[in-house]
């Protein structure tokens, strides 16, 4: 029976003897200095113009992060650099280098990989649409869509499935914004707002459009700008789902046409 209590009793002992390694302050500084150590390397990569080594760094970062603010900021320079890497001429898993062909134009090579012209023009920082023969170009080959959460305003850009950028919205009122999975169908530069009894032009202050629209094959809904970026993450709108105009001018850029939509409550 003693020996039962003495073995109890030790067993409790190296119980607390862990416990407190982990919990007291000297527990915890080697955790602290690995975060802050991989946060120090990320910086260090961002600075040097390193984008996919920094990305690196802030993902095994986030997993060692415990307190809710700081992953999220760390979530939010990945999300950044995931952006940066896109429009860049940075060759990642996602995308090729593309020779170009005789008689190859940009729209027969965004075709042919289902992108768009304006993410290749980013992606390789051509300022026309004039290419040349043998000329090399970073191509995206991965699929994108787009994911709507109602209750939180939130937009979601994925990559293969793979959340890459989160955007801030404004859903409708009263419940108004479809539900269900929808496909993008037509995109417009600085679109006309046809409304009840009046034609909007683009300039007008009173265009509730923004600077860019990316339709829906749910009639009379899309996705586009906004003229009072203050209203942006409330219910208010007539239906759509609307962003500020920079990010919905960055979406419009990145998604074609047939790019997959799902909304959800």
């Amino acid at each position: 029976m003693k020996r039962n209590l003495f073995i109890i009793l030790g067993i409790i002992i190296l119980i607390f003897i862990m416990l407190s390694a982990l919990l007291l302050p000297g527990g915890r500084s080697k955790n602290n200095v690995s975060f802050k150590a991989l946060i120090a390397q990320a910086d260090a990569a961002f600075s040097k113009g390193d984008f996919t080594g920094a990305r690196s760094a802030y993902e095994r970062a986030l997993n060692t992060a415990g307190d809710p603010a700081v992953l999220n900021k760390v979530k939010n320079k990945i999300e950044t650099l995931n952006i940066d890497i896109l429009f860049s001429p940075i060759i990642d898993d996602c995308s090729v280098r593309y020779i170009v062909k005789p008689k190859d134009t940009l729209i027969n090579i965004a075709r042919k990989f289902h992108t768009t012209v304006f993410l290749i023009k980013r992606a390789n920082g051509l300022k026309s649409d004039i290419i040349h023969p043998k000329q090399k170009l970073k191509v995206n080959t991965c699929k994108f869509s787009i994911a709507v959460d109602k209750s939180q305003n939130l937009l979601f850009l994925k990559r293969n499935d793979e959340v890459i950028k989160t955007y801030l919205v404004s859903t409708g009122k009263n419940n108004s914004t479809p539900v269900g999975k929808f496909k993008v169908v037509n995109k417009l530069k600085n679109p006309v707002w046809f409304k009840a009894g009046a034609v909007v032009p683009p300039d007008s202050p009173d265009n509730v459009l923004g600077t860019r629209w990316i339709g829906l094959d749910a009639k009379g809904y899309g996705i586009h700008g906004n003229r009072d970026e203050n209203e942006i993450g409330k219910q208010v709108t007539q239906g759509c789902v609307r962003m500020k105009n920079k990010d919905v001018e960055e979406l419009y850029d990145i998604v074609p046409i047939g790019t997959e939509v799902i909304i959800v409550d």
